[in-house]
């Protein structure tokens, strides 16, 4: 009900943005922003046009990257696609072959573009591919549901699209689903067995050192999530009947822990615009525009992440099955396995993701690695400089030794 009121609203709203956002545009085109009170009318303007969910994933925009000293273009390619998800290559214009890398992007209520910057960094030395996971608002009912155990599935589907040889990274919430994949392949002796896992910032073990986040996902029995958090597509999307997480939910709770620094980038927002500050502003715009663009989650997978990871931890207790089979990480043997986390994490708890490597008793100690970043919080982790300039260069020295 909540859900469709939202849907609703947002639909009588949106030609009202549009014509807010027109008006502006012929206003400035008519010269009419040069006196400061019609530049403060004109920032008003951008703002409520600006103050709206979208539910389609924006672009990666990433159509350029270095090779060597030389700039080659770059293009979008699907290299396998399911209802849910499409493997999408980065392919570089040019004769090159550079080792195969997967970056796992979470699940969790914003595209995978959310991990531009991630990808950005990588896109030079890696033959790139991004799980880019669909919005399940998209997803028809005569596709079935999706769970956690379907999750782990695409991910070995799109390491056997990809071939023999391929690295994975992961960031945050897939990390268990990786390490369940790579587990699984490598007790199969599967030819496309990753050679090197990375694991970031991810809840392996949320026993250890929990989060406001974690104490929030366990505080409560599973029943109360399905209960008050999962609602049905309304009428009028493709996935209309299909129940599921919202977005915006996920969206509405992020926002709650630090309402106050948002409600202030927005009071800035309109002052940069009012000014004539269009730098400061774009830039705003641009973050925000990434923020507010939301995805639903199955509610499958949803409920049995919260239940399987944060809840019972089946994972570290050694209870994890995928369709009723014991995944076993002992079974990898042969395998680069490296953790990284962030000293200021308050989404993923100092320890969580480490605990990895003592999953991993069959793998050698220098097959195993950890790197705590100082200084950085959950998202310092995979974006910004202290990712490029020192967390990267350990992440890519340990892929390229298992290439």
């Amino acid at each position: 009900m909540i859900y469709s009121f939202y849907d609703g609203h947002a639909r009588a709203l949106a030609p009202i943005r549009h014509q807010a956002m027109f008006a502006a545009a012929m206003m400035r085109g008519a010269g009419a922003g040069a006196a400061p009170a019609m530049r403060r009318l004109l920032a008003g303007l951008d703002l409520f046009a600006g103050l709206r969910t979208t539910h389609d994933r924006p672009d990666f925009g990433l159509q350029r990257t270095l090779l060597g000293n030389r700039e080659v273009a770059v293009s979008e390619e699907a290299v396998h696609a399911t209802p849910f998800g499409t493997l999408l290559r980065f392919r570089k214009d040019a004769p090159v072959r550079q080792p195969p890398l997967l970056l796992v992007a979470p699940m969790s209520g914003h595209f995978a573009t959310l991990l531009r910057p991630t990808a950005e960094t990588l896109l030079p030395d890696f033959d790139l591919h991004v799980t880019d996971w669909h919005n399940g608002r998209h997803a028809p009912l005569s596709a079935g549901p999706f769970g956690f155990d379907d999750f782990v599935a695409h991910i070995m589907a799109f390491l056997r699209a990809m071939g023999e040889g391929a690295h994975v990274l992961a960031v945050c919430q897939p990390s268990v689903a990786v390490l369940a994949a790579a587990a699984l392949m490598h007790e199969d002796r599967d030819p496309a067995r990753p050679r090197s896992v990375t694991l970031m910032a991810g809840p392996i073990d949320t026993r250890l050192n929990p989060t406001l986040v974690n104490r929030l996902a366990s505080g409560k029995p599973l029943s109360w999530f399905e209960r008050n958090l999962i609602a049905t597509v309304p009428f009028g999307s493709r996935g209309a009947g299909r129940r599921v997480y919202p977005g915006v939910t996920q969206l509405t709770a992020f926002m709650s822990l630090n309402i106050a620094r948002h409600i202030a980038a927005h009071e800035t927002y309109w002052r940069n615009l009012a000014a004539g500050e269009s730098e400061a502003a774009e830039a705003h715009r641009r973050f925000y525009d990434e923020y507010f663009a939301v995805m639903d989650l199955p509610a499958e997978f949803y409920l049995e992440t919260v239940g399987r990871v944060f809840q019972t931890h089946d994972l570290p207790t050694g209870r994890l099955t995928w369709r009723g089979r014991p995944v076993q990480p002992r079974a990898i043997r042969r395998m680069g396995l490296m953790t990284v986390e962030g000293e200021k994490d308050d989404i993923c708890g100092l320890g969580q993701t480490m605990a990895a490597l003592d999953l991993c008793p069959s793998l050698p100690t220098s097959m195993r690695s950890h790197h705590l970043q100082t200084g950085v919080g959950h998202y310092g982790v995979f974006a910004g400089k202290r990712w490029q300039q020192e967390i990267y260069p350990r992440v890519r020295a340990m892929m390229q030794s298992y290439s």
